[in-house]
């Protein structure tokens, strides 16, 4: 199972940075960077599986292109921005994470506006 061996992986990095912490402090982000990388390295594949399947469901419905590829960004937009903020955090940039993360959610908000105003107009036709 891909869980354990991640699981395992992220408390090794913990454990290691722990031992760390005291007499090489410096070292601890970049173990954390390391382990970090490797998940998302482990984590690209689940993102293939996941792409494709939304391109299956893309081809079977008719969902316009451009609604399909929002959705893509706003999946990247989420994953890069909490590993990102994630990394600043254990390098105790909470300010920097915060900052991170306000952004995304800003990035993925105004991505959706073209989604909500499709949605409203649907909405407005079987009304009207």
């Amino acid at each position: 199972m891909d869980i354990v061996r991640i699981s395992l992986l992220g408390i090794s990095g913990v454990v290691l940075g722990f031992f760390l912490k005291n007499t090489r402090p410096e070292y601890v982000s970049f173990i954390t960077m390391g382990i970090g990388v490797l998940i998302l390295g482990f984590a690209v594949e689940k993102l293939q599986y996941l792409f494709e399947t939304l391109g299956k469901i893309q081809e079977d419905l008719a969902i316009s292109q451009e609604y399909f590829f929002t959705l893509i960004k706003m999946v990247g937009i989420t994953y890069i921005g909490q590993f990102s903020a994630g990394i600043c955090k254990d390098a105790g940039h909470q300010a920097t994470a915060a900052q991170i993360e306000l952004f995304c959610k800003l990035s993925v908000m105004v991505l959706s506006v073209p989604i909500l105003m499709a949605l409203l107009e649907t909405i407005q036709e079987f009304l009207g």
